[in-house]
């Protein structure tokens, strides 16, 4: 399972009802933070999750709503004794953002790690998560993400049975290990169908449209897109702040094949999300307005 949990949905400051932009994702004992804005850790309690397993951390850029609640985030998970080193990735320069940071938060028990992002797209492997991060388009420079997990496809025990592969060895071929047993070499080719189709998230906020995001977007179970503003009449103001509104990210989704679409990243001038919904759903129907603590438990299709 492909849990997503959107912990906050807001933009440039906090409400009373509306914590700054983070996502979590767990899989397979992975625990992947996007952003982490302030309140983000009241976010987290408040869904019942812990922080001590955060093992890596996503930045999309370094504005405040985006980063400032780094220092508490780690002083928590310090004092939760975790001791397991932290990966931080974000654009270049985040090494220095974030060790600026630390001045408030010394001594954590645990090492930081640093990938620096560069150039138009990068791809990152994290245990069973394969990590694509593109280039966006905002005032400064800023990354959205797509995060994927293969599926293998099925295995044919029949062929396994005419080719005498011996049964202990079915498991680790499943696997996709190559074996060897008795003088003969068994690979997951000779028993495993072509991959199935696994899943994918794609998180995009704080920018302009622009053609990496239905590129990365492409055929994402779950596509989560900035919608600063509701009103199709904010368009000049959204491309002055280097935003978009409702419409502009549905018609992204259409265009990226997506199979549904959370908005989120509101302005605070923007009380009620859902009271716009329509500009987004006359372009893309399956157009949701998430708010704090929206969750998704994603699985693999039946095939």
């Amino acid at each position: 399972m492909f849990e997503v949990c959107l912990l906050g949905t807001g933009g440039m400051m906090p409400l009373p009802y509306r914590w700054l932009t983070s996502l979590m994702v767990r899989y397979n004992g992975s625990n992947i933070l996007i952003d982490c804005g302030e309140g983000t850790q009241v976010a987290l309690k408040e869904k019942g999750w812990s922080p001590k397993p955060i093992d890596l951390i996503l930045f999309t850029h370094f504005h405040a709503d985006h980063i400032s609640g780094l220092p508490g985030m780690f002083l928590t998970m310090g004092n939760s004794e975790r001791t397991e080193p932290v990966t931080i990735v974000g654009p270049k320069g985040v090494r220095e953002v974030v060790e600026s940071l630390l001045i408030i938060a010394p001594k954590l028990p645990f090492e930081l790690e640093y990938i620096e992002l560069d150039g138009d797209s990068q791809r990152i492997d994290f245990k069973d998560v394969h990590i694509d991060a593109f280039k966006v388009s905002h005032n400064v420079t800023c990354y959205g993400y797509s995060l994927s997990i293969d599926r293998a496809g099925r295995f044919d025990a029949e062929a396994a049975k005419k080719l005498n592969i011996p049964l202990k060895c079915w498991s680790k071929l499943q696997k996709g290990e190559v074996i060897e047993e008795d003088g003969v070499t068994y690979t997951p080719d000779m028993v495993m169908g072509p991959p199935r189709k696994g899943i994918k998230v794609t998180y995009t906020t704080d920018t302009r449209p622009c053609k990496n995001i239905p590129i990365f977007a492409k055929n994402s179970d779950l596509f989560i897109c900035e919608g600063m503003y509701g009103e199709d009449e904010s368009l000049d103001k959204a491309k002055e702040h280097r935003h978009m509104i409702f419409s502009e990210a549905a018609t992204l989704a259409k265009e990226a094949e997506v199979q549904e679409m959370w908005l989120t990243h509101y302005s605070p001038s923007l009380f009620k999300p859902k009271e716009f919904l329509d500009n987004a759903r006359k372009i893309f129907p399956k157009t949701y307005a998430a708010k704090d603590g929206m969750s998704a438990d994603l699985v693999y299709e039946e095939s």
